[in-house]
């Protein structure tokens, strides 16, 4: 089993957003993961979004700055597939998951 963990700052200049990446394979097989959008306000971070497999099943976790979280459940696909489309999903969109997050802690 490998394990591969990595952070990838989204705006590399300001350094205010990045992608937190985690996976353990078997020989080409994803087994479990961890990913997430995590952004800096003022001197802490905070997750955002999560694509995980905690729970036995691949998720996204949709969290908020008031501890509240919004759970989908990916039935049908695999492991590795959900990986994928979480990677996808936070490249393409990590400046609206940022924008939202900021505003609910403005409320």
């Amino acid at each position: 089993m490998t394990e591969r963990e990595f952070l990838i700052y989204l705006d590399p200049e300001a350094r205010l957003c990045r992608y937190r990446h985690y996976h353990v394979s078997n020989g080409k097989e994803i087994i479990e993961f961890r990913i997430q959008l995590e952004v800096l306000v003022g001197s802490e971070w905070y997750a955002v979004v999560r694509y995980d497999t905690a729970h036995g099943r691949p998720h996204r976790d949709i969290l908020h700055p008031n501890g509240e979280q919004t759970k989908d459940w990916f039935e049908g696909y695999s492991v590795a597939d959900v990986l994928t489309i979480g990677q996808s999903d936070i490249m393409e969109n990590w400046l609206s998951y940022r924008d939202r997050f900021i505003k609910e802690m403005k409320k």
